[in-house]
């Protein structure tokens, strides 16, 4: 085994051919704002539900209404925990999202669960239409 470091491939070369800085192209993640991180990982899970509630361009071929239901159930805790601390500017936009996942949700189910008991409605109460 060598101690060197293998030369870049053409593909991570650089248009020099120099291998790249990365640390140059990357954010340091402690330069990034909370509020953003967790609005980005909001949406993350946000565009992620609505794929698997069938929402998505080709919807019935994603939809999985047990995996949505996770997603839902994690999106709620998280803007229920953060609320408070993101500010109403960012939260509103998050809590709309979320009841519209809810909703639909709640229409793409066979049976739907009674108010109060779909996913995310322990910490965001019933919702309805």
């Amino acid at each position: 085994m060598s101690d060197a470091t293998p030369a870049p491939t053409p593909a991570e070369s650089g248009p020099s051919g120099e291998a790249p800085d990365f640390g140059a192209m990357t954010r340091d993640i402690a330069d990034v704002p909370a509020v953003e991180v967790i609005t980005t990982v909001a949406v993350h899970l946000m565009s992620s539900a609505a794929v698997n509630l069938g929402l998505a361009e080709e919807g019935d071929k994603h939809k999985d209404l047990d995996e949505a239901r996770k997603l839902i159930q994690a999106l709620a805790g998280l803007v229920a925990a953060s609320a408070t601390e993101i500010s109403s500017f960012h939260a509103g936009p998050l809590r709309d999202g979320l009841k519209s996942l809810q909703l639909a949700f709640r229409e793409a189910s066979v049976v739907p669960d009674e108010p109060g008991q779909g996913p995310g409605e322990k910490y965001t109460g019933p919702v309805f239409g």
